[in-house]
């Protein structure tokens, strides 16, 4: 059995058709039709039924073809793989995101990419960081940018930044004549989280404690307000049913006509975001393309950490 004979059987199953099959192998019919010939006497089962008109696939025949183009994809990733070797910062990375951080850093981070390995295709998967994890030791993405806590065997990671919070109220807001607001006074808010399993939403709760919903007595408005983004969040404060708590990239000019943006007083409520990769990824200028390019945002919102080590 050999890869071209794969090839083969693979084309007669897409053309339906010896001539055609032949046609985008760039060989002869009779040389396809004698290795596919070949091919089904080794394995002793018929692939294809043929008739005059048309060719099909048997039974069997499907479930071998679909594992030869199986066998042929994971053929084209070694010699990716390999390419990958020679340059680093050559072909493909897989780079996932938690929902709160990429619409606000991957509009900087994707140009400063572009400019430092041009070379270097970026697929992206933005989705809660517990997805990530798991598709990061599944190896269906190669880094995620992710906040702390964050403790997993097996993956390294290096932090990049440190993100304040911020204060969000509608405009009119009795706040809004304050210069700083103090954390323990949003306690006494109706103040708008995100929807469990959004990790900015454990933050704040840290950050906040007292605004744990699981301790508020049922029936609450406090506790029945969550939305499941920030920009629906925004729109719900800014029609004044509550407050809420952003990360300072996410603020813009745009929210200067609908909410009030005010900074917390020392100790100020923040997060650490970071890069998580797997110990044994090959590609560590990669790694570092996709560090150095975040350092190179200069989100003015947030704190550059370009000498942290990696854990």
């Amino acid at each position: 059995m050999t890869l071209t004979e794969l090839r083969y059987i693979v084309a007669v199953a897409r053309e339906r058709h010896f001539g055609r099959a032949a046609a985008s192998c760039f060989v002869s019919q009779p040389t396809l039709s004698v290795a596919v010939k070949k091919l089904e006497e080794e394995l002793g089962v018929a692939l294809f039924e043929r008739s005059a008109s048309d060719v099909t696939l048997t039974p069997i025949g499907g479930r071998l073809v679909e594992q030869a183009q199986r066998v042929l994809e994971e053929v084209q990733l070694i010699k990716q793989l390999a390419e990958q070797g020679k340059d680093p910062l050559a072909g493909a990375l897989r780079l996932g995101i938690i929902y709160t951080i990429s619409p606000y850093l991957l509009p900087h981070l994707i140009p400063q990419l572009r400019i430092a390995a041009p070379q270097m295709q970026i697929l992206l998967e933005e989705n809660y960081t517990a997805r990530l994890v798991e598709m990061l030791k599944q190896g269906e993405i190669d880094v995620a940018i992710v906040a702390e806590p964050f403790f997993e065997a097996g993956l390294a990671t290096q932090a990049v930044y440190d993100e304040p919070f911020v204060v969000a109220t509608p405009k009119g807001h009795p706040w809004e004549k304050e210069t700083e607001i103090d954390s323990s006074v949003l306690a006494d808010e109706n103040v708008l989280l995100l929807s469990s399993g959004n990790c900015f939403r454990d933050h704040v709760l840290q950050a906040c404690p007292d605004l744990n919903r699981e301790s508020l007595p049922a029936g609450s408005l406090q506790r029945t307000l969550q939305g499941s983004s920030l920009t629906t969040i925004r729109h719900m404060v800014a029609g004044g049913i509550g407050v809420t708590v952003l990360p300072a990239s996410s603020v813009s000019a745009a929210d200067d006509a609908l909410l009030t943006i005010r900074p917390f007083k020392e100790p100020v409520p923040s997060r650490r975001v970071i890069l998580a990769w797997r110990r044994n990824f090959p590609r560590a200028a990669a790694i570092e393309a996709v560090r150095q390019a975040v350092l190179n945002t200069r989100l003015s919102s947030v704190q550059i950490l370009p000498d942290e080590p990696v854990h």
